[in-house]
């Protein structure tokens, strides 16, 4: 026990050693620095006041709170905002943002250079050593089972629900005619006062097909320029469900047991280089044709009309399931996607094709500038315009700031008798209301 000091007074000194602290105490300056060393672990919140020339302190306050504040039980759950801007359109003369900032890629590169230097390994984990990760092989084949029905659905629809696309440019309308907003970028979209030219759209143009290469091993040989037509080019969703776990008799991949081992960007041991087996192509030749958006609106022959509010849900169901189980898989998996062109490549490093032909192409000799790709890069959403009324009159360029937008498999199934989810009406601003050409000039 320690003694009471002198100029503590013997009722504060009983309570500070039976624990037990008043809510304030107020004492002068000897008492203290009498208590400080005692009674640790307790706020001082000190008052002062200031004199000529100098400050005195009147007094020190110990506050303790006898009960802990108690943790939460439940989380605030986060509601969607009222409006969401759409993501900006990056310019073409310039290279995309690195998803992941690049001061932190080029921390991990001076750490796997020291490690190197020290002739240590690399730590890695699967899937980044080329082992399979257990946990996500379910979401593989959930993923692309939802990506089968997600083709059929869109084929089916598109008998039913008109889809326009610009003969010139990228723009997609869903509703029963063109919208006359005036943002065609074609080239001659100067003589048309940039009106589009509509033209029937396709299947291509609202599941926006994005092609890579399939490897049997994704550790092996690079592939090359002179290399380039040996390998298959199939959907890159596809793909990452193939190096998740999924097996197709006609992709085969390779299955390591045994991890790879590499020192910086060396790889050291990676189990010797296996000849690609032959893929039997004459298995179930129809399980590829299901996997591609290819023809698939002549597989697919028009849907009754009481089944149209059916299959539209269910449309809607499987590119939230293609959409969520990306995602998940991404975060384990690599996937590489070129900084100037929509170019995709499922792996650890890129291919060495000399394809792309953006800004300053000519710099890189043709090769594309790999980094992590995102989700919206391998699955694009290729926004469209929202129509409240399909059938009403057609969108026009002085309102087009209350008009919203959607995804076009979205606005495709709303259309056709879908719910909408509750992440895209924010997006689509459904709470504003569009006013006359006239009275538009009229609001703020």
């Amino acid at each position: 026990m320690f003694q009471k000091p002198p100029t503590v007074s013997s009722a504060l000194w009983e309570s500070s050693q039976n624990g037990i602290f008043p809510s304030i105490i107020e004492f002068r300056r000897p008492q203290l620095s009498a208590l400080r060393s005692y009674a640790l672990g307790f706020k001082f919140d000190h008052e002062e006041l200031p004199h000529k020339g100098r400050t005195s302190i009147l007094g020190t306050r110990i506050c303790a709170s006898y009960k802990p504040k108690p943790e939460p039980t439940f989380r605030k759950q986060r509601s969607h905002p009222q409006n969401v801007d759409l993501p900006p359109i990056l310019p073409k003369k310039k290279k995309k943002p690195y998803p992941i900032p690049f001061k932190q890629i080029k921390q991990a590169g001076r750490m796997d250079k020291k490690l190197a230097e020290m002739g240590i390994e690399k730590p890695l984990y699967p899937p980044k050593n080329g082992l399979l990760v257990p946990g996500l092989i379910p979401v593989a084949y959930q993923v692309l089972d939802a990506w089968m029905v997600l083709i059929k659905g869109v084929a089916q629809l598109l008998h039913v629900i008109p889809v326009h696309a610009c003969s010139e440019c990228s723009e997609v309308h869903v509703a029963q005619a063109g919208h006359e907003i005036k943002n065609c970028l074609g080239p001659t979209s100067a003589k048309r006062r940039s009106l589009h030219a509509w033209i029937k759209g396709s299947i291509n143009d609202v599941l926006i097909p994005i092609d890579s290469y399939h490897l049997y091993d994704p550790f092996g040989r690079r592939i090359k320029h002179e290399t380039r037509f040996q390998y298959d080019r199939i959907p890159a969703i596809v793909e990452l469900c193939i190096q998740a776990g999924v097996e197709i008799p006609e992709y085969p991949s390779r299955r390591r047991t045994n991890p790879i081992r590499m020192i910086g960007r060396k790889v050291i041991d990676r189990g010797g280089f296996v000849e690609e087996p032959k893929p039997l192509r004459s298995a179930t030749p129809s399980s590829l044709v299901d996997l591609d958006t290819c023809g698939a609106s002549m597989r697919f022959p028009p849907p009754l009309l009481t089944d149209v509010p059916r299959i539209a849900q269910e449309t809607m169901d499987a590119y939230e399931v293609v959409r969520s189980g990306m995602t998940k898989l991404m975060k384990k998996y690599t996937v590489k996607a070129c900084g100037y062109c929509s170019e995709v490549h499922v792996g650890p490093w890129g291919h060495n094709a000399k394809l792309c032909g953006e800004f300053k192409h000519q710099w890189r000799d043709g090769k594309h500038g790999w980094q992590d790709a995102t989700v919206e890069e391998v699955f694009p959403p290729n926004y469209v315009w929202h129509v409240r009324d399909p059938a009403g009159p057609p969108l026009r360029s002085a309102l087009k700031r209350f008009y919203g937008k959607a995804p076009a498999v979205v606005e495709l199934c709303l259309q056709a008798g879908a719910k909408i989810p509750e992440s895209y009406k924010p997006m689509m601003r459904l709470d504003i209301v569009v006013p006359d050409t006239d009275e538009s000039k009229l609001v703020a």
